[in-house]
């Protein structure tokens, strides 16, 4: 018998909670008046698991004029306290001047940074590597279907200048400037994620520093370099006729066909355009890095995409024109990334083909003599132009050289 009611007893005991739960009423909202308008524990509880916290309580500051009187108590309720302070501060509305810094030294809290941040550590950066790996799976799994590009004659022993020395100069300062640009933009980024648990703080630190001091001066000559091969090719470049030929044909890269091209066929005039339109891009946004305060560049192309009405095409809100410089800097530093991967990607896959896609493409690039065997192959129309000038000066200087009679 008692054996029974002991059990009768537990199971009432264990009841009672689970009766409690299903009946408990829904919490009240947070009163927040205790704490003067700041987070509760509950909201730090929240944010700690990932929920979403809604944080316009923190904009509600407190009244200076409803606090009490000096000599009463301290901790009244609505006036002005340190946290209201802060929250001014932070939300840009604290009455504050600077003795120095002009405009940049008033901001002490930036709250739109941490939208940049996240956007860079949760978008920027995976979605950025994932572009870069992928261009080189996809580039070594085209290389394991297709196979190098070769000859299809033997070489003839005759080679062609295909760059002088003035190109190859400009080229190769493009390109080496821009893997060091790559390179050390990526350790800034990947920093802390790749280099940092791998060989510690102390190497991180050094290899960081020396990547900004790298990044901020090898831009110049990239700006120089980017110029020069403009100037030198952009003639060449502008598409044509022929360049139809080469699109049907995929350029010979896909099938047996080689579609003849001038100096530069459509894909190279591809990379080119790239190159100039994305790498001035690029060396903009990184000018506007550089001196945010003389060149600020975000507020000025807003106002232009308001009033083209471009936001309004998109179905978006317009875009804010009036930036802090930090606010430049981190649309700056975005753009310059963003349109910095995408020329990543190009390169890379222009690196394949001038080197492992293409026999005799280094050549070009290499020596600047290429063989004949070579440009017929690949630019046909372009050796035709070379050969019959040198025949025009053999047949001038074959006249020179007769004598008068």
């Amino acid at each position: 018998m008692l054996r029974h009611l002991a059990l009768l007893l537990t199971l009432a005991l264990l009841a009672m909670p689970l009766a409690a739960q299903e009946t408990a009423p829904d919490p009240a909202p947070t009163d927040r008046t205790a704490t003067g308008g700041a987070q509760t524990l509950e909201d730090i509880l929240a944010r700690q698991r990932g929920e979403t916290v809604d944080d316009s309580f923190r904009r509600q500051f407190g009244n200076p004029d409803s606090a009490a009187d000096p000599s009463a108590q301290l901790g009244t309720l609505g006036g002005a306290s340190d946290p209201d302070l802060w929250r001014a501060l932070r939300y840009d509305q604290a009455d504050i001047t600077v003795s120095s810094g002009g405009e940049v030294g008033r901001v002490l809290f930036q709250d739109g940074g941490m939208v940049w941040l996240d956007f860079r550590q949760n978008v920027l950066a995976p979605w950025g590597g994932w572009l870069l790996l992928g261009t080189i799976g996809a580039l070594a799994l085209f290389y394991l279907l297709r196979g190098r590009v070769r000859l299809d004659y033997p070489a003839t022993g005759r080679t062609v200048t295909r760059f002088r020395a003035f190109e190859r100069f400009s080229h190769w300062l493009l390109a080496g400037s821009f893997i060091l640009l790559g390179l050390t933009g990526l350790a800034v980024l990947f920093g802390r994620w790749v280099i940092l648990p791998t060989f510690g703080p102390e190497a991180n630190a050094v290899i960081l520093t020396g990547s900004k001091f790298i990044h901020n001066n090898v831009a110049w000559p990239f700006m120089l370099a980017l110029v020069f091969v403009f100037f030198l090719w952009v003639w060449h470049n502008i598409p044509n006729r022929t360049d139809l030929v080469w699109i049907v044909q995929f350029g010979g890269i896909v099938g047996k066909k080689h579609p003849p091209a001038k100096k530069f066929n459509f894909g190279q005039k591809i990379i080119f355009w790239s190159v100039i339109l994305l790498g001035g891009s690029i060396s903009v946004s990184g000018l506007s890095l550089l001196f945010p305060f003389e060149l600020p560049l975000f507020a000025k192309t807003f106002t232009v995409l308001n009033d083209l009405g471009i936001n309004g095409w998109l179905d978006l809100p317009p875009f804010p024109t009036e930036l802090s410089p930090q606010e430049e800097m981190q649309f700056a530093q975005a753009w310059h990334a963003i349109v910095g991967f995408v020329l990543m990607a190009i390169i890379i896959a222009h690196i394949y083909i001038g080197s492992l896609g293409m026999e005799g493409a280094y050549d070009a690039m290499g020596s600047g003599e290429v063989d004949e065997a070579w440009a017929r192959q690949h630019h046909a129309l372009w050796l035709n132009e070379v050969q019959a000038r040198q025949d025009t000066q053999e047949a001038a200087s074959a006249r020179d050289a007769t004598p008068a009679e």
